[in-house]
């Protein structure tokens, strides 16, 4: 006859209940491993989807996603004329926010570079690629964006032609995909007030300089639309991406691009660390202390049950002295309370993770190598609650059970 197993059934109900506690914890102690695990993926999830050899940022900056990177247009021409470079693409991203049927939404806008890329690489669920140049965007379902919904940003409108799923960024807003021109001017869109108030502050610095009254003609072009004005440049973008031709020298072909004095250079694994040490350094802290802290708690909680419940048996466990049971039957029963208690917590918890983590706004990721973890953890955390109960079952006299 098992002890533990008999006295659990006497006490069924104050049992379950608190496994369900302790499972409850458990679930929040394994959920913040798996939002940390998600904001990993989100973080990283457009650097590995686009799987390009190499990340050309504005000098100085950590761009384009630690930090905002700005570059000039014909820099893709640049880069594609470097011996060894396959392929060169621009590559634009940035986050709106608008209202969209009453509610705020947030968009991380990006770029595709029209018509090199059609975004065939997207893991489209319903819908298309792009296929023309302005007007068309795919969107993530996260977005709650129906296809064929039109959706106006700027002074456009544009069509829902495709849909993707767990395309998210690392602030876990969905991704919509445009052309890069459209992208520009959803990232440039300026109200026409402030585009007649900027013709005018042209037309009046214009007008002041000697030039303009020898040739009349500079004032009504200051006045005219910023394209047809060759001293102002087009809308920048955040990056170039590019491949490499098969068996080209990739320290070649960096050293080459890093010599000019406008550009950093990072490979995809830098790109991807500096996005891990800027970004989501500090919410990996903040959520290793809410694990930490979590864990010291149930492992309270716990042994404040077991000696609770080894108070209630104390008379039971005099009575076991008294005809002669060994400490290690108390110890064991004890012992093995502790662990099923953890046992029933930790299926709990998983249970529930399965069903709840799913609903989070956050991605939550349950990986093989932490559910292991932190089962270890639990089996660590039993044993050690165990021991206030077991010193109190040590200090209780034969006797007693004759009081």
């Amino acid at each position: 006859m098992n002890l533990a197993v008999k006295d659990i059934r006497h006490n069924i109900g104050r049992f379950f209940l608190t496994a369900i506690g302790i499972g409850m914890l458990l679930m929040i102690v394994m959920g913040m491993g798996g939002i940390y695990r998600g904001i990993i993926e989100d973080a990283t999830l457009l650097i590995d989807s686009l799987d390009v050899d190499f990340w050309v940022a504005q000098r100085g900056t950590r761009g384009p996603f630690a930090e905002v990177s700005r570059l000039p247009n014909n820099l893709v021409d640049r880069v594609a004329a470097v011996p060894g470079v396959a392929q060169a693409r621009k590559f634009v991203f940035h986050t709106i926010q608008r209202e969209i049927h009453g509610k705020p939404l947030r968009i991380a806008v990006l770029g595709l570079d029209w018509p090199q890329d059609h975004g065939e690489w997207l893991p489209l669920i319903s819908g298309r690629c792009l296929a023309q140049s302005h007007y068309e965007m795919i969107a993530d379902r996260t977005l709650g964006l129906g296809l064929g919904e039109r959706l106006q940003l700027g002074k456009d409108f544009f069509t829902v032609v495709g849909l993707t799923s767990g395309m998210i960024d690392s602030g876990g807003n969905g991704l919509a995909f445009f052309t890069v021109s459209d992208a520009q001017a959803i990232q440039f869109d300026i109200t026409g007030e402030s585009i007649r108030l900027e013709r005018a502050a042209r037309l009046g610095r214009a007008s002041r300089i000697d030039l303009s009254r020898i040739q009349p003609s500079l004032a009504e072009r200051a006045e005219g639309e910023s394209s047809i004005i060759p001293a102002l440049a087009p809308p920048s973008i955040s990056a170039v991406v590019l491949r490499l031709e098969s068996g080209a020298d990739p320290h070649e072909v960096a050293t080459t691009i890093s010599g000019w004095a406008d550009v950093t250079v990072y490979t995809g694994n830098e790109e991807r660390a500096l996005m891990l040490a800027g970004p989501v350094e500090k919410a990996k802290l903040q959520i290793g202390l809410f694990r930490m802290l979590l864990t010291i708690i149930s492992a309270i909680i716990m042994a404040l049950i077991l000696y609770t419940l080894t108070l209630d048996k104390l008379h039971d466990i005099a009575l076991l002295k008294l005809i002669g049971a060994p400490n290690r039957v108390i110890l064991g029963m004890i012992m093995q309370q502790a662990l099923l208690l953890g046992a029933f917590g930790y299926g709990i918890a998983f249970m529930l993770g399965q069903k709840i983590f799913p609903r989070f706004p956050r991605r939550v990721i349950l990986m093989d190598d932490d559910l292991v973890r932190l089962a270890v953890i639990v089996v660590v955390i039993s044993i050690l609650s165990s021991f206030l109960g077991v010193w109190k079952a040590m200090k209780v006299k034969p006797n007693e059970a004759l009081s």
